[in-house]
């Protein structure tokens, strides 16, 4: 298969084609502009190469369910020119194959799934913290969607008790987003994390709150592996911190052998790196090309 993906990010667009194993054979990056700027650049990336599907993975809030008039669109995102941007309908008016849609990090929780980190597995949940803080979870083998889809950056989590930051979330202040982001670490201490030292405590104060959220989620989704992305996870020394704690914070409750001996196993950084996003919409694009062709011939029957 000849395939098409769109890592379609907030300050970058990164399109790619490749193949259903996972490899990719070109690619190209443009800046988050306009929608109008930024999608002619992503639609002459794509022209007459050929592509058989595409898969996109897009910041957001999105809209995903079907039968919604807005499907495929990006809804209430602070990017003020691209709110209520219907990105998928763009897609499809220039290419008549099938596409599939979903948010950036359900889409690198996929890639991790198929080729990296949670390759074998039935579930996992996949978390970025950089600009902001997003989570992607997949159980059974699918992506997860309800009422809209995982906004796990806006959970409500505790202060840490030496933290007197009112945190950074226009909408929650002292959500995880608000206390734990990129922005939030900037602000609190007047410096970006990567210039920050190593043994700084601000990483302790992070490791807290991403801890947190590790417990949440393994009491609330029970995945069978964590896997923790963006740039902020960059800063190796916190996988360890967050290990450690969220062991602590659980206390002995959760006895499976993940938690209690295979820590280092469970909570890991992306196999396939700054490529999950990238690598994940080659998935969604060969599944939504499998879902198409079951389609025509159950017509055919």
């Amino acid at each position: 298969m000849k395939l098409g993906s769109i890592e379609a990010g907030g300050t970058k667009f990164v399109c790619a084609i490749g193949n259903e194993k996972g490899e990719i054979f070109e690619s190209e990056v443009f800046p988050t502009c306009s929608p109008e700027i930024t999608m002619e650049s992503v639609v002459s990336f794509f022209k007459n190469k050929g592509i058989e599907a595409l898969g996109i993975g897009s910041f957001g809030p999105i809209s995903l369910n079907p039968k919604s008039e807005d499907y495929g669109s990006i809804t209430t995102t602070p990017k003020i020119l691209w709110q209520n941007y219907n990105i998928l309908k763009k897609l499809k008016e220039n290419f008549d194959i099938p596409v599939g849609f979903d948010t950036d990090v359900n889409v690198a929780a996929l890639g991790e799934y198929t080729w990296g980190g949670a390759k074998g597995l039935n579930s996992c949940f996949y978390m970025t913290v950089g600009t902001g803080i997003g989570a992607g979870i997949i159980a059974e083998g699918n992506m997860i969607h309800g009422l809209l889809h995982p906004e796990a950056g806006h959970i409500i989590v505790p202060k840490h008790p030496d933290d007197t930051f009112e945190g950074v979330c226009p909408f929650h202040k002292n959500c995880l987003e608000g206390l734990a982001s990129g922005p939030a670490i900037e602000k609190r201490w007047g410096k970006k994390g990567n210039e920050l030292p190593s043994d700084h405590v601000a990483w302790d104060i992070e490791a807290y709150y991403i801890a947190v959220a590790m417990v949440q989620t393994i009491l609330m989704v029970s995945p069978e592996r964590i896997i923790l992305g963006g740039g902020v996870m960059k800063q190796s020394q916190l996988f360890q911190k967050i290990r450690n704690k969220t062991a602590k914070l659980l206390n002995g409750y959760i006895k499976v052998p993940a938690v209690t001996l295979n820590m280092d196993e469970y909570i890991i950084p992306p196999v396939l790196g700054d490529n999950a996003g990238i690598c994940g919409g080659l998935a969604l694009a060969a599944r939504e090309l499998k879902k198409q062709e079951g389609k025509s011939v159950s017509v055919k029957i």
